[in-house]
């Protein structure tokens, strides 16, 4: 499944912290936006990692699910930087 993952982390130790989690499940888009393409289990692990890492009163992380046919859909201006596959991840 494809993810589109945002954030808005107010302390930079726990965006840090984020970020680095996000890195080992997809590739950074924008600056607090990573893509993710993974199976559900990896999902469930990744959510269950960053809900353990955020302040829930003054942080925020929104997973948008991509369908198949919504991934070819993607349009970008600029720097194309595609999800690398799944495999080369290690979780």
């Amino acid at each position: 499944m494809y993810y589109v993952v945002a954030y808005d982390i107010e302390s930079d130790r726990r965006r840090n912290r984020v970020m680095k989690t996000l890195k080992d499940f997809g590739q950074r888009a924008q600056y607090s936006v990573f893509e993710c393409d993974t199976d559900k289990k990896h999902y469930l692990r990744l959510k269950d990692r960053l809900d353990k890492l955020i302040n829930h009163d003054k942080d925020s992380i929104i997973f948008f699910h991509l369908c198949k046919k919504c991934e070819t859909q993607i349009e970008r201006i600029g720097i194309d930087k595609k999800v690398l596959d799944k495999s080369e991840y290690i979780v």
